[in-house]
């Protein structure tokens, strides 16, 4: 099954950022992957993607600071935050964000395809 939907890979982590977009690709999503928020926004990827997987620890933007600008500048993109980390709270303030999944490193093609599948309403 072709999927139409465009999906922004925001990670510091350039193996693990490739490694999922060419795992989404594999899925027949459409992936573009961004080095950082920064990137992100420089290259108008807001302006373009269906979803935004994101880390949440990264140098300059957080993925919970990329989530607040994009609410900020009322863009409804559904955003998937990943994490390596834990830390009292996480989950709560990825919630009140406004977030719709948080994934933690390591995690299975499954867990993934079902956050995408719960936002893109496949």
């Amino acid at each position: 099954m072709s999927r139409e939907f465009l999906i922004a890979v925001i990670d510091d982590d350039e193996p693990f950022r490739l490694a999922l977009v060419d795992s989404l690709c594999s899925l027949e999503y459409r992936a573009r992957g961004f080095a950082s928020a920064e990137e992100f926004f420089a290259a108008n990827g807001e302006s373009s993607c269906d979803c935004v997987v994101t880390d949440i620890h990264m140098p300059g933007m957080s993925g919970l600071d990329l989530q607040h600008l994009l609410m900020a500048r009322d863009l409804r993109l559904p955003v998937i935050m990943i994490t390596a980390r834990g830390e009292p709270g996480l989950e709560a303030r990825v919630a009140a964000s406004g977030a719709v999944c948080l994934l933690r490193k390591p995690f299975g093609a499954d867990a993934l395809i079902g956050c995408l599948e719960k936002v893109l309403e496949v």
